[in-house]
Formats: C-alpha cells, structure tokens, sequence
C-alpha cells in the first residue's frame, strides 16, 4: 500500500477546473517534485491534500485513511504536514515561540489537562528540548528568542520548515522552500530537507521552480498541466519528455550532479 493514493482528484471554481480528474500515489519514504506552468493547478492540489479545500470529485487516502471530509487540524494530526511558499509566522511572537504553537497533541489543549498543571509543565518542557533541537538542526538556534519579523528573509524559509517537523510529519508538503533566496541558502535548505528524509524518514512532497536544483535530489517528478498529470518519472525521464519540454521546460538543460557533489 502507497503512503498516499490520490484517485480521480477533481476541484472546480467556477468554471474552471483546477485540478482534473488527478491520479498518482507517492511511496513511504519518497521525495517527489511537483512542478508545472503557473496555474497548473499545483498550489490547488496542496490545499486539497492539506484539507484547506474540498474536492468536488475524488478520492485522497493516506496510509490506506480517506481524508476527504476531514478537517486541516484532522489531517495534520495524521501526519500530513504542509509548509507555505510565504512563511506563515506570527510576528508577535519570537522564534523558539512560533516553533512551540506547531505542536502536536499538546496536554494543554484539552480542558482536563487545566486541573493537572504538572503534567501541562513537562510537556512544555519537552515540547522546547524539540523545538530547540529543530532550531539546532536548521541553524536558528541563536535567533531563538527574536521576534518573527527580526529574522531575514532566507531565515523565515529555515523557521517555516522547522515549525513543520513540530508536527511529526509522515508526509511534508513544501510549496517553493528555496523561492526568493540566495542559491547558497537554496542548496542549504534542500540538504537539510534531504537530511531529514534520509534520518528520519519522511516523504517529501516539494513544488519547486528552481528545477536544476530540485532535479539534484528528487526520486520523482510529477508535472501538472491544466490540472492534469502530463508526466511521471525520474529527473531524467521527465528532463527528456517531449510534451514537458513543450508545455513547459522551453530551454531548461539539467544533468544530475554526482552523489559525491551533496557532502
């Protein structure tokens, strides 16, 4: 059984359909790229997948569950984490404090949980050795204690796909974790995202447009188009595609780099 089965995906708004009639199914322990034209409909499939929208046709299971119907804070106790293209931080707050709101079956979100404080006190506890250990693995750790907004911008990218790992993640969807950054910061983000697939185990789901740099690490590639499946395959299936070059490539060239090129 797949980790995730997507059958027949179907979203409408209006009259245009977002996404149409999509079906594929992504491996435990996968990192598969997503990537097409603007408006082929990849932001609108994570927001399917993620809860944010309903389908209007279709079936999405994870680990053999339907998530059709269920709730984003459902889906991500399940372990479908999503991080955003524009991180989503709360300014108010400072670092070590965006990571702790992302944690998942906290005590303290039940009533009863009040009447024990003890209890509420060591989750907390464990609950910042986490974060902090996070903070650690994506080099935030001496920015703990500034305020959101402090942080530049390649930092706000680092701080969203930390937050996510709070989470427990099974399957991570990353939409554009290297846009608006120095290619340096770029290739640090996806080492430490390779990193985390490879120690911890998590799939990975990554829209990307930097394709010479998603190519590098991905097992597969998805390409949407009109909101449908163009093409499925590796890096060097997908790079040679015809009908990908049309649609979408124009005068992209990309040859993997050696394995020994990530250390």
């Amino acid at each position: 059984m797949s980790l995730l089965e997507v059958e027949g995906l179907t979203k409408r708004f209006g009259g245009i359909t977002a996404v149409d009639g999509l079906s594929f199914t992504i491996e435990e322990g996968e990192w598969v790229g997503l990537i097409g034209p603007n408006g082929s409909g990849k932001t609108t499939l994570f927001s399917l997948l993620s809860g944010v929208e309903r389908p209007d046709g279709g079936q999405i299971r994870l680990d053999g569950r339907s998530l059709v119907g269920l709730d984003p804070a459902q889906i991500y106790h399940l372990g479908l984490v999503r991080g955003f293209q524009v991180p989503r931080l709360f300014s108010g707050m400072d670092v070590l404090e965006n990571m702790l709101v992302a944690e998942k079956d906290h005590p303290g979100e039940t009533l009863a949980a009040s009447l024990r404080p003890g209890r509420l006190e060591e989750a907390e506890r464990l609950a910042a050795r986490r974060a902090v250990r996070w903070l650690q693995s994506f080099g935030l750790a001496g920015v703990a204690g500034h305020l959101a907004p402090e942080l530049s911008g390649g930092q706000m990218k680092l701080l969203e796909a930390a937050r996510t790992l709070m989470g427990d993640p099974r399957l991570l969807l990353l939409d554009e974790p290297a846009a608006g950054v120095a290619p340096a910061l770029a290739r640090e983000i996806f080492e430490r995202l390779d990193q985390l697939r490879r120690e911890q185990g998590i799939t990975l789901l990554v829209i990307e447009h930097r394709l010479d740099l998603l190519f590098d690490y991905v097992d597969r590639v998805l390409v949407l188009h009109h909101g449908r499946l163009l093409a499925d395959g590796t890096p060097e299936q997908v790079a040679e595609d015809p009908r990908v070059i049309e649609a979408y490539f124009g005068n992209f060239r990309w040859g993997r780099r050696q394995e020994g090129a990530r250390s």
